[in-house]
């Protein structure tokens, strides 16, 4: 597949009727309802096990990166609310909230955290507002704080296209796409990793409450 075909997919991946019905479902429940892009690398042979809702018994090191595009706690939009999760799964995590948010989406997250992420929230060793980047581009997705760095690439099929899988048994993964580190780095004097070959995904969150 050449580059530019391989572009085109990754930034115009259809939004199948069941996920639109899913979104529209979300909007119409509760007291908040989200839409979020995920990235993910973590330390697991690919696929990762945890993502078909069998965790592994190894230690699974991962970087996950949270995009909200639309939604709300109460009355406040949760459009723009971006942070990473740095975790030891299921031991503890780090929060690393985009400094370059607004004060009302900075406030929409600390509403949204305990609802709709209570887990990472709970394990959390520390919450902090740090610059994030976020590069999509060519083959590759890219993304760091100041004490992690991923870049992933597509893991391409038989055919030379996208590998996907639908039906998994988490609404974080709607459009999960496989991906695979590139390099998957986090530092901190307690935990330190560095991966590059092992699993890495893209989806799609839908969630109300």
């Amino acid at each position: 597949m050449k580059r530019r075909d391989l572009g085109r997919l990754l930034g115009a991946v259809a939004i199948s009727p069941t996920l639109l019905a899913g979104i529209r479902a979300a909007r119409a429940q509760g007291a908040w309802s989200l839409v979020a892009n995920i990235a993910e690398c973590c330390s697991c042979e690919i696929p990762c096990p945890c993502n078909f809702g069998r965790p592994t018994k190894l230690r699974c090191d991962g970087n996950r990166l949270i995009e909200v595009t639309e939604g709300h706690a109460g009355e406040s939009s949760l459009a723009g609310v971006r942070f990473v999760v740095s975790f030891e799964m299921g031991k503890w995590t780090r929060i690393y909230a985009d400094e370059a948010m607004s004060a009302p989406q900075k406030a929409a997250f600390e509403a949204i955290l305990p609802l709709a992420f209570a887990g990472f929230q709970r394990g959390a060793r520390s919450i902090e507002h740090v610059p994030i980047v976020v590069e999509r581009g060519g083959e590759s997705l890219r993304f760091s704080t100041p004490a992690s760095e991923v870049q992933m690439k597509p893991l391409l099929g038989l055919d030379g296209g996208l590998i996907t899988v639908s039906g998994l048994p988490s609404n974080t993964f709607f459009d999960y796409v496989q991906y695979e580190s590139v390099r998957h780095v986090h530092r901190e004097p307690e935990r330190s990793w560095s991966y590059s070959g092992t699993n890495g995904f893209t989806s799609r969150m839908i969630a109300a409450g």
